[in-house]
């Protein structure tokens, strides 16, 4: 912590809000995404999925709202929150949600959705490029490498590409798609060195290796779509990449495990639902016994789990008010005593 923020600290001026808690509308995204790709797959009302793409939205629009306010008081300016080695990449966050947004509202207000589909590529590309010349200033140690790396530029491209596809942006789904490959191959490189040859991640970091599934996922879907929904080899070779990855998340489930519940919890959302939108969509191009079935499971299962995470995250949010109203209360009777 810099002294700027301990002398913030000690005069109670408040600190600029954690760019990680842009994880909860992006689990808020992938859950309507799934619900999106479970009801078009059995052919029923996508009502539950619009409502959900209006609560991400209005998720999102609170987040940055809430994030604004608390900028305008805060004396950490934010380019320091940005250049952070931690924290920094997660506000790719912010225009990677807005574009699956746009690809939602595509389906009901298809200029809107355009539109905003090509702000938000345009802000991630813009972000992507920036980031990536910080880091290439040589100042970036290996150590600080972590899951959220995939964000700026390979997350950001690959969903980028499943945006453009679904709103009908081909020539942009095409170029995004292979920026987003690319980075994904290069940051794997340095990521898997540096879990391999330096120290454990942070205990608060663990749960960004749930990224490690979004992006083979994405891309599955993104080409699929690109592909005008013809399952090919690029296809099949991204799903089995997914599966492996998936294996790796089993593995690491005792680690999980371990973890106290906080808010980075939300790192493990939008890897479940795009994990279990790819799953969905296998079932409905195979279409094997029980299909529907097992859609109407897999969708009640990731629906659960966010659910749980949203109760979890509001518990604690509510114990820490608490817990700073009864601090407040004990320096006023310290001050008048």
């Amino acid at each position: 912590m810099s002294g700027r923020t301990l002398s913030a600290h000690a005069a109670g001026v408040p600190t600029r809000i954690p760019l990680s808690t842009l994880a909860i509308p992006m689990g808020l995204v992938g859950l309507a995404q799934v619900w999106s790709v479970a009801t078009t797959a059995l052919g029923v009302t996508d009502l539950p999925g619009q409502s959900l793409w209006l609560i991400a939205a209005i998720g999102l629009l609170v987040t940055v709202a809430l994030h604004a306010h608390r900028g305008t008081r805060a004396d950490q300016p934010l380019s320091e929150q940005l250049t952070h080695v931690a924290h920094g990449p997660l506000a790719a966050l912010l225009p990677i949600a807005a574009m699956l947004l746009g690809a939602g509202l595509h389906r009901t207000i298809p200029l809107a959705g355009t539109l905003l589909t090509l702000i938000a590529v345009a802000a991630g590309a813009a972000f992507g490029a920036w980031m990536l010349s910080f880091w290439m200033r040589g100042e970036l140690a290996l150590e600080a490498v972590h899951g959220g790396y995939y964000l700026p530029i390979s997350a950001a491209g690959l969903v980028g590409a499943l945006a453009a596809a679904e709103t009908g942006l081909k020539w942009l789904a095409v170029g995004t798609f292979a920026v987003g490959i690319f980075f994904w191959l290069v940051i794997s490189a340095f990521f898997f060195l540096r879990l391999a040859l330096r120290p454990t991640l942070p205990e608060p970091l663990i749960p960004t290796l749930a990224i490690l599934v979004a992006p083979p996922a994405v891309a599955a879907a993104a080409w699929l779509s690109i592909s005008g929904g013809r399952p090919d080899d690029v296809f099949g070779g991204l799903t089995a990449l997914t599966a492996f990855m998936v294996l790796i998340q089993v593995a690491l489930l005792p680690r999980y495990r371990a973890l106290p519940f906080s808010l980075s919890f939300w790192s493990f959302t939008f890897p479940a639902g795009s994990v279990a939108a790819l799953t969905i969509t296998w079932l409905r191009l195979l279409h094997p016994f029980g299909w529907q079935a097992a859609t109407v499971g897999l969708l009640a299962a990731v629906t659960a789990f966010i659910a749980v995470i949203a109760g979890k995250s509001i518990a604690q949010l509510r114990a820490a008010l608490r817990t700073a109203r009864r601090n407040h209360a004990a320096k006023g009777r310290h001050a008048i005593g």
